[in-house]
C-alpha cells in the first residue's frame, strides 16, 4: 500500500481512483464495510482504491483541546487498511486554513484535481468542508458536475454492544471508557489495542513476583477504565497472554494512571525501551485497595488464572 503525507506526495501521473474519506479512527466494523466496498468497487472498475484521512484530528484544529481519545494511531490504521486491500492511504495535514475550504473547493482540490475520483464511497453521516457544510447529498450533486459516482453504505450494529445503534467510533470510545472492552471489541471486530514504549516504573510488580511491562501510552490514547483485564502483550512480534492492570495503584497510594501488563508464564523478559501493544479482551475486576499485601497477592494470582483461561478460550474459539 502506498502512503502519502499531503497532496504533494501524490504521483503526478496518478489516474482515476475510487476514494473514501474519513477520520476512520479504529477502523471498526463499520469502517471496514465502507473501505471494503471502496476496494471492491475499485476492482470492478479496474482502478486503485484510496483512503483519505486527516492528522491531527479535525476537532483539535477547529476546537482546540477537544481532541477525542484515539482508538488507533495512524500507523495501526494503515496496517488495518492494508489488510483490507487498500492501494493507497493519503493523510492530509489538517490545518485551520484547510478547515476553511468550502465543500466544493475541497472536492476540487482533493478528489478532482489530485485523485481523479471515479467513485466515492461513504457512510450516511459523512460531512466535509467548512463548518461540515457538505454531506452525501452535496457530494452527489457535485459528482454530477465532476464525473464521479457516489455510493452510501449503511452501518448498523447487529450485536448487543450497540443496542441496534449505527457503528461509530464515539460509541466505541464510550464503551472503552466504561471498561466494556468486550463491547468495544464487538464493534472493532478485534480486541481494543493500546500501544507505547515500556518504561521503568516503581517495579513493585517485580518485587511481588508479577513483573509487569509499564507502557507509556501514545498521546490521546483511548485507555479503558481503571481495573484488571485479560488480554495480550505483543513485543517483537510475539503475542503473549497477559493480565493487564489500568489505574493509579491504590494499594501503594499511587497518583498517576498507568497501563501495566504481566506476561503470563513468562520469565526473564526484558522489554524496556521496546514499543509494545496491549490488547484488551475482557474485564476481570475493578481496581481496589486490599487489607494486606497477602490479600493483594491472592487477588493477583486469581487475576492471572482468569486471564489465562479467558485468553485460552478466545484462542481456541
Amino acid at each position: 500500500m502506498q502512503r502519502w503525507r499531503g497532496l504533494e506526495d501524490i504521483p503526478q501521473d496518478w489516474g482515476r481512483s475510487v476514494v473514501t474519506i474519513g477520520s476512520y479512527d479504529g477502523v471498526h466494523r463499520g469502517h471496514q464495510l465502507i473501505i471494503g466496498r471502496a476496494v471492491e468497487r475499485a476492482r470492478e472498475l479496474g482502478v486503485p482504491s484510496v483512503v483519505v484521512t486527516f492528522d491531527p484530528h479535525p476537532s483539535e484544529v477547529v476546537r482546540p483541546g477537544s481532541h477525542p481519545p484515539l482508538l488507533a494511531p495512524h500507523h495501526r490504521r494503515a496496517e488495518l487498511m492494508a489488510g483490507l486491500g487498500v492501494d493507497a492511504l493519503l493523510i492530509l495535514p489538517f490545518t485551520l486554513e484547510f478547515s476553511k475550504l468550502s465543500p466544493a473547493d475541497f472536492i476540487v482540490k482533493v478528489l478532482v484535481d489530485k485523485l481523479h475520483a471515479r467513485a466515492v464511497i461513504e457512510g450516511p453521516n459523512f460531512r466535509f468542508g467548512h463548518k461540515a457544510a457538505g454531506n452525501v447529498a452535496v457530494l452527489s450533486d457535485l459528482g454530477a458536475s465532476y464525473d464521479y459516482e457516489v455510493e452510501v453504505v449503511d452501518l448498523y450494529v447487529s450485536g448487543a454492544a450497540g443496542g441496534g445503534d449505527p457503528f461509530s467510533s464515539t460509541l466505541t470510545r464510550r464503551l472503552v471508557a466504561a471498561g466494556d472492552v468486550e463491547g468495544a471489541g464487538e464493534i472493532l471486530g478485534r480486541p481494543h489495542r493500546v500501544e507505547g514504549v515500556v518504561v521503568r516504573g516503581a517495579q513493585r510488580g517485580r518485587e511481588l513476583g508479577f513483573p509487569t511491562a509499564n507502557v507509556e501510552t501514545l498521546p490521546h490514547t483511548a485507555i479503558p477504565a481503571d481495573g484488571v483485564y485479560a488480554g495480550w502483550l505483543t513485543a517483537d512480534g510475539e503475542r503473549m497472554p497477559a493480565a493487564i492492570s489500568v489505574g493509579t495503584n491504590p494499594q501503594f497510594e499511587g497518583v498517576d494512571r498507568s497501563v501495566e501488563a504481566y506476561a503470563i508464564d513468562r520469565v526473564g523478559l526484558d522489554l524496556y525501551g521496546l514499543h509494545v501493544a496491549v490488547d484488551f479482551l475482557s474485564y476481570v475486576r475493578g481496581m481496589q485497595k486490599f487489607e494486606s499485601i497477602e490479600a493483594l497477592l491472592d487477588a493477583m494470582g486469581d487475576d492471572v488464572k482468569r486471564a489465562r483461561a479467558l485468553t485460552e478460550s478466545y484462542d481456541a474459539s
